[in-house]
């Protein structure tokens, strides 16, 4: 996006502290809030301009129902891409994720379905496994209840109807070139409301099978922490499958 290039230092402060704040709260997030949370060091009149600046910008939008604004979902990739800072997994969370599938390693079918099962558990999101052959796993539906966007019959709908199209996800998957990716927006195609979700996936091979494993959840997901977590659970896919 053009706009992100013309960026300033100040204007990268705010929408961070923004995006870190609607993540933490699913609200949309206004001037006095930052100006009391966040010691950036600005006016409140300063980050209510630079704030209408970022919204002309399509960075933040604005919310119908307060006077408080929330990422876009190009900030929220920019975000990702650029500003975050991944939180590593301890090694008593590897090792824990580890000797949960470790039983099932020599077995296809039921170590996908114990990964997607322990992927959903660890991130608290809707996991899902998709593999070539044409099997879809996935675990953690309860979860997505738990969170304020999915209070929203429509979005839900069209994301616990979306989990009986593999189709729709090994497409998504097969025209992505990256092994791991975070697809915002319209990345997640035209169907429904599916757009205003988040997917985070990773891609593992073996010389037998070729899929992907990730999760589901809204678009202000906690990436610095699930990115990690992600990449760890595609990781131990792909060190088991190459001894299949």
């Amino acid at each position: 996006m053009d706009a992100i290039k013309d960026l300033s230092q100040r204007q990268i402060v705010i929408l961070k502290a923004i995006i870190e704040e609607y993540i933490a709260t699913a609200e949309p997030v206004g001037s006095e809030t930052l100006d009391k949370k966040y010691s950036l060091g600005i006016s409140p009149a300063t980050i209510r301009n630079e704030m209408v600046r970022l919204t002309k910008m399509k960075l933040l939008k604005q919310s119908h129902t307060s006077g408080g604004r929330a990422p876009t979902s190009d900030a929220l990739k920019y975000y990702v891409d650029t500003l975050m800072k991944t939180k590593d997994m301890s090694v008593a969370d590897e090792v824990a994720v580890k000797e949960k599938i470790w039983d099932y390693r020599q077995e296809v079918d039921k170590l996908l379905r114990e990964a997607t099962k322990t992927l959903a558990e660890k991130t608290k999101t809707l996991a899902i496994t998709a593999t070539k052959d044409g099997d879809l796993y996935y675990a953690g539906a309860a979860n997505i209840l738990d969170m304020p966007e999915f209070y929203d019959y429509e979005l839900t709908h069209d994301l616990f109807s979306s989990l009986d199209q593999f189709d729709y996800w090994w497409n998504l998957l097969e025209h992505q070139a990256d092994p791991f990716a975070v697809l915002l927006g319209a990345e997640l195609g035209t169907r429904g409301h599916l757009p205003q979700c988040g997917f985070v996936y990773t891609k593992f091979t073996s010389p037998h099978m070729s899929g992907a494993i990730g999760i589901v959840g809204p678009s202000r997901l906690n990436y610095s922490s699930i990115v990690p977590v992600v990449r760890y659970v595609g990781g131990l896919i792909d060190e088991f499958a190459s001894n299949w």
